[in-house]
C-alpha cells in the first residue's frame, strides 16, 4: 500500500512539474512594466502605431473617442503625421521615470512618454502626455497631447 501511495505521489509530482507557467509580457527599459499599469497600455498603443502595419491593435487600446479619430486617418502613417505630429522610421518609447504613483489603482492617469528615434537619418526626440482611462480592468488611451 505504501509503495502504491509513494508511486502515485511521485507521478503527481512529475505531472505538476511539467505544467507550463504563463508569463506576462513586460515593457519599459527593463521589461518591468506589467499589464495592470497604465504605462504598459500607453507604450503598447504607440507600439501598435509605429511597429505594425495596421491600426487594429491601437484601436483595441483606445476609447471610442480616440477610435473615431484614428479611423478617420485610415493608416498608421496618417495617424503619425496628423494626429500625433510625430513621424519616425525607427523609434524607442520609454515612460517617464518620475511617475512614482500607484496608477494601477486609479480610474484615470496621465502618462509622460519619451520618444527617441530617427527619420531620414536625423535623430529626433519628443515627449507626449497620454491621458488614460480605466474601463473595467483595461487601460485605454483617451487623448494624446504635446503639452
Amino acid at each position: 500500500m505504501l509503495k502504491k501511495l509513494s508511486s502515485l505521489f511521485i507521478l503527481l509530482l512529475l505531472i505538476s512539474a511539467c505544467e507550463k507557467l504563463e508569463t506576462k509580457k513586460g515593457a519599459g527599459k527593463f521589461g518591468m512594466l506589467d499589464t495592470d499599469v497604465p504605462e504598459f497600455a500607453a507604450i503598447e498603443f504607440f507600439n501598435q502605431i509605429y511597429h505594425t502595419k495596421d491600426l487594429s491593435g491601437a484601436l483595441k487600446l483606445s476609447t471610442p473617442k480616440m477610435q473615431r479619430l484614428l479611423r478617420s486617418y485610415h493608416t498608421n502613417k496618417g495617424v503619425q503625421r496628423h494626429v500625433l505630429n510625430m513621424r519616425f522610421d525607427k523609434v524607442n518609447i520609454q515612460p517617464s521615470t518620475r511617475s512614482a504613483g500607484r496608477n494601477e489603482f486609479a480610474k484615470d492617469a496621465k502618462i509622460s512618454l519619451f520618444f527617441e528615434g530617427d527619420l531620414d537619418g536625423n535623430i529626433l526626440k519628443d515627449l507626449r502626455i497620454v491621458s488614460m482611462i480605466r474601463v473595467k480592468k483595461e487601460w485605454l488611451v483617451d487623448d494624446v497631447s504635446a503639452e
